[in-house]
């Protein structure tokens, strides 16, 4: 159960995210967001943004893609069909928008057991991709923190 040598981990930079307006418009509909700039290249430019702009919680969808590396590590010992997601916490440096590339640096910051019950908490970095390698992070876009609780076999 969640092998505690991983706290203090860092995972390399991931390969790039290409932010669609398609994929932010079908986020922002599937969690109810309903401003325009989410939703119409008009309304998102004349309200300053570059493109469509997604809702802060899109930043979930570029996490896990970066957590899959923690999550699928053997050597971890994570059963994902025992895992509870137990919180998520986005701090944003400037909005994620349509066009944007993103790479992301995934940071296992704790692994601990309390009786059969393993809680791990993760960080992930997500800058926009700064050069043609697209490994390279840029720009600081935004730190995804979420809380994992992997539930024991006795629990």
């Amino acid at each position: 159960m969640a092998n505690p040598d991983f706290a203090g981990r860092e995972y390399p930079v991931t390969a790039p995210y290409s932010v669609g307006r398609e994929k932010v418009r079908e986020f922002a509909t599937a969690v109810g967001a309903t401003h325009p700039a989410h939703h119409d290249l008009v309304a998102a430019r004349g309200a300053g943004y570059p493109d469509l702009v997604a809702p802060p919680t899109f930043a979930v969808v570029i996490a896990q893609r970066a957590e899959a590396q923690y999550v699928t590590d053997p050597e971890a010992d994570v059963d994902f069909s025992r895992v509870v997601h137990a919180d998520e916490k986005f701090v944003h440096h400037r909005p994620i928008v349509a066009g944007d590339e993103l790479v992301t640096v995934l940071h296992v910051d704790s692994v601990t057991h309390r009786g059969s019950i393993g809680m791990v908490t993760t960080r992930c970095e997500i800058y926009a991709a700064a050069s043609s390698d697209d490994a390279t992070p840029g720009e600081h876009v935004a730190t995804v923190t979420s809380s994992l609780v992997i539930r024991g076999e006795d629990s």
